[in-house]
């Protein structure tokens, strides 16, 4: 019944995003639903630094560039194209003219058109602080020391951006020294456009963007849902002409129970299932083993190592782990064996014997993975105990008990339960388990709220700098109580500083990723994390969706997806 009242209201309000009369491919039409494990935390793109809010506002909002799902390379989107001057520093890119805001009561009809101002208005607010004093997400992502006079302003010092000139058609942004992924950083979705007029409202809650769906709304229930509809003015095309996207809608279903979304995918719930409950991962496989390899099979199986990795950071502001003893101990004191055996089912990629970042050797050629390992840290209680008594808590004597915080699945209960059973045993260290939802512990983890937590990192892109910077010690605000976004752990240290900027200001590829490399040693040495495993979720789709590309990064464009039955024949072609 909730499902059928759901579908009902996508039809019945299909069209109220927008009109057109354009030219429809033959295929287009229907719906797309999955399942998220968690809500966003906000639906404002400034603020937004984690996978679940990404993946729902990024079908809304665009930037001026975007990546390719398939290359994973910087592409064209609000900008038709784009100009680097010969030293690297300016950036100009050139607009697109027919663009348009989604329809909304806040705009009229020519308000609509996106102008260059919208542009320069989105990088303003950016630079701008919050009310409450704090710096937006996107301003320590982007442009802190990098775009001039981009701090200058978020002070107060400037009535504008001393980087940014505009005309009618292009907006430039000069920087105050090169980076080779800015492109890369202005693809992430808390780059997204806005409307001027629209976020002067001060109502982002809401999100309006220029992107192939619009926000409908957030139906509450069982599971809640969010429902987006077709953009009918989208600017875009396919190949032949014709209007873009296919789907009339896209449905975000919130379920953190992984048991749950299998039930929701074998129904015909949802039409994807990213990750399967480790306790029913055999019986699915080998269960519907006949949907896989039929011709053409209903079930289709992707098995790819993700740029993710999953990790516990220490609250760096808590006085016992001041000690790098103190860290090293915890982590020699893991049995990361008995994790992936036992807990997680050997559902991963490879386990956390590495750094920060995962040892994907295709998608970092040249990275001195091997060198990192070195520095990191296997199972050995011994040399956890000696560690310990060493930092001066013997046995665990006087150390008292930890907080570990985390979001409440299966999986993640599980790995915090094993985590402190492993800690007691070998540490004799007792650690109280704290979960919560997601959006909780995301804010637990940016105020300090806890001793230890849970937390996983999606790459942005595929460079080492979107990993590293999350310990980037230039990031920690300078007043304790304000909230640290990106390096939550609030991790400083002057060495793994120095060799991170030379590697983000060094002209060679081949020496940025040294420098790389010999910034996570120090950090591994240094240990602000433990790291538990690398990512590797088994994704499963029907067949009868389409053009639906997995990557690395986990990222979903679902502008060019469309449903339609296979026949025998037409698969059999397609696949030879």
């Amino acid at each position: 019944m909730r499902f059928t009242f759901i579908i009902s209201l996508v039809l019945f309000i299909a069209f109220s995003c927008g009109k057109g009369n354009k030219k429809q491919f033959e295929h287009a039409g229907g719906g797309l639903r999955l399942a998220l494990d968690n809500e966003p935390t906000t639906l404002d793109p400034k603020e937004i630094s984690d996978y679940f809010s990404a993946s729902v506002v990024s079908q809304i909002m665009e930037g001026l560039v975007s990546l390719d799902p398939k290359t994973l390379e910087p592409q064209p989107q609000l900008a038709k194209s784009w100009k680097v001057s010969d030293d690297g520093l300016t950036y100009t890119f050139f607009i697109r003219q027919d663009v348009l805001f989604h329809s909304n009561d806040v705009l009229s009809d020519e308000d609509r058109r996106m102008s260059v101002r919208d542009i320069e208005y989105t990088f303003e607010r950016i630079c701008t602080k919050n009310q409450d004093g704090s710096v937006p997400h996107a301003y320590n992502f982007i442009f802190k020391d990098v775009l001039l006079g981009a701090d200058d302003f978020l002070q107060g010092k400037t009535k504008t951006i001393k980087g940014i000139t505009c005309t009618d058609k292009t907006i430039s942004l000069k920087l105050t020294s090169k980076d080779e992924n800015f492109l890369n950083k202005l693809a992430n979705v808390c780059a997204a456009i806005g409307s001027e007029k629209v976020l002067k409202t001060g109502k982002p809650d809401k999100p309006i963007g220029t992107g192939p769906f619009c926000f409908q709304e957030i139906k509450q229930g069982e599971p809640k849902s969010l429902i987006l509809l077709k953009n009918e003015d989208y600017y875009s095309k396919d190949k032949n002409g014709n209007a873009l996207p296919y789907l009339d809608s896209l449905v975000f279903y919130f379920q953190n129970r992984k048991l749950e979304q299998l039930d929701m995918f074998e129904s015909g719930m949802t039409d994807l299932i990213l990750g399967l409950p480790t306790s029913r991962i055999a019986k699915m496989l080998e269960g519907r083993i006949q949907d896989f390899n039929s011709k053409p099979p209903v079930l289709v199986m992707y098995d790819n190592p993700l740029l993710s990795t999953q990790y516990y950071f220490f609250n760096m502001s808590d006085p016992r782990f001041k000690d790098p003893r103190v860290r090293q101990a915890f982590n020699y004191a893991i049995d990361r064996e008995k994790l992936g055996r036992e807990v997680l089912r050997n559902q991963y990629h490879q386990l956390g014997y590495y750094g920060i970042i995962p040892p994907i050797y295709a998608m970092f050629k040249g990275y001195n993975f091997e060198s990192v390992k070195e520095v990191c840290y296997t199972y050995d209680p011994e040399k956890a105990r000696k560690l310990l008594a060493e930092a001066g808590f013997p046995g665990g004597k006087g150390f008292g008990s930890i907080n570990l915080r985390f979001n409440i699945d299966e999986k993640h209960s599980a790995v915090a339960d094993e985590f402190a059973q492993q800690i007691y045993q070998n540490l004799n260290i007792n650690v109280n388990i704290d979960g919560s939802t997601f959006e909780q512990k995301e804010s637990d983890g940016e105020t300090g709220n806890g001793h230890i937590f849970r937390s996983a990192w999606y790459g942005d892109y595929a460079n080492p700098e979107t990993f590293l910077a999350n310990f980037y010690g230039k990031l920690v605000p300078a007043n304790p109580s304000e909230r640290s976004k990106i390096n939550q752990s609030r991790y400083q240290n002057s060495l793994f500083d120095h060799f991170f900027e030379a590697a983000k200001n060094s002209d060679r590829k081949p020496e940025a990723l040294e420098n790389y490399a010999k910034a996570e040693r120090i950090l591994m040495q240094d240990p602000p994390i433990i790291p538990l495993w690398y990512a590797g979720d088994i994704q499963i789709v029907y067949s009868n969706v389409r053009n639906l590309h997995f990557n690395v990064l986990n990222m979903f464009v679902f502008k060019e997806v469309f449903k339609k039955d296979w026949t025998e024949e037409e698969y059999t072609k397609a696949t030879n």
